[in-house]
């Protein structure tokens, strides 16, 4: 039998899990999704069409476990839903498509573009399954075009090649607890983002660059990755990132980095613009991939309390989703 200060402890602890990947408010509408007819719609895009517009309250929409091959469309006017997956894991709720740049173009090829504010996602999988040409680029497959403010992602999982996350300049989000893997530019764009024990996973036995931040001149922030996991498929081949425009903006920060992480040279130039120029840093990195050299700029210790989540995410309303 179990005392009663245990069980106020394992109930204490439940309750902190629960709240870990619920929705960010509470739900003032629920529509429900289950691909074998059992809920009201059977596609997650007849769901966020059901939203109402405008809203001041969150829609949730709860998606049954299962695959749902579909392109998903949240538009500007479809503002606080929350997409939850049901599965027990992340990997058993799946949004996934394979368009590609090839027909598309990159900023039309996702399985899911999100442009409605204050999205949620959670315990769920967004994919690109469309294949890669073996050790070429230019095969590039988004899966997920975030140009939403004030965007939530917890326990999800991003799986693409090349190209598979787009944070586009409109873009403030958090991202936590959640795996994303790729192989060239797998996360890139010109908007500001916080991933927080977050594995990201370079997938490509040739490894590739991570990021490709295109960060405006103007803009004090761009990705964060503070308290992640860097791994990859091969030792010694990953770069944390190379600069799409000349003024990109990244830190990994007290992140942990593994074997894969190319140590001499993990910072690459990008067509003209040099890495060397642009705004990329690391600060206190632990692992075997971490360490300091000419080509591996350390932020500051002066500079690190104006390099926080909260300083990322806060914009001018005091955004703080963690």
């Amino acid at each position: 039998m179990v005392n009663s200060a245990v069980a106020s402890t394992i109930s204490a602890a439940l309750v902190g899990a629960a709240l870990a990947t619920a929705p960010p408010a509470v739900a003032a509408t629920t529509l429900t999704v289950a691909a074998d007819g059992s809920a009201q719609y059977r596609t997650v895009q007849a769901a966020v069409n059901a939203a109402p517009a405008n809203s001041s309250t969150r829609t949730l929409i709860t998606i049954k476990a299962g695959t749902y091959r579909e392109v998903v469309r949240v538009p500007a006017d479809k503002t606080a839903i929350t997409l939850q997956g049901l599965g027990s894991t992340p990997a058993q709720t799946v949004i996934v498509f394979n368009n590609s740049a090839s027909t598309h173009g990159t900023f039309n090829s996702a399985s899911v573009f999100v442009d409605g504010r204050d999205f949620a996602a959670t315990n769920l999988t967004i994919s690109n399954d469309y294949a890669e040409k073996p050790g070429s680029e230019g095969n590039q497959a988004v899966a997920l075009h975030l140009n939403a403010d004030r965007a939530v992602f917890r326990n999800v999982r991003l799986l693409g090649d090349q190209d598979t996350f787009l944070v586009n300049e409109n873009t403030r989000a958090y991202m936590a607890d959640s795996y994303v893997e790729g192989t060239v530019d797998f996360i890139f764009g010109g908007g500001t983002m916080v991933f927080e024990r977050t594995t990201v996973h370079e997938k490509r036995t040739t490894g590739g660059p991570i990021t490709a931040a295109s960060t405006p001149a103007a803009r004090k922030y761009g990705l964060l990755f503070y308290r992640c996991t860097v791994t990859g498929a091969t030792t010694d081949t990953t770069q944390l990132g190379r600069p799409w425009r000349p003024a990109g903006q990244v830190l990994f920060r007290e992140s942990t980095l593994t074997a894969t992480i190319r140590t001499s040279q993990p910072w690459i130039d990008m067509s003209e613009n040099s890495w060397k120029k642009a705004r990329f840093a690391e600060y206190r990195d632990t692992g075997p991939g971490a360490g300091t050299n000419a080509n591996r700029p350390q932020l500051p210790d002066s500079q690190a309390a104006d390099h926080t989540p909260q300083k990322y995410l806060a914009g001018s309303d005091g955004w703080n989703p963690r």
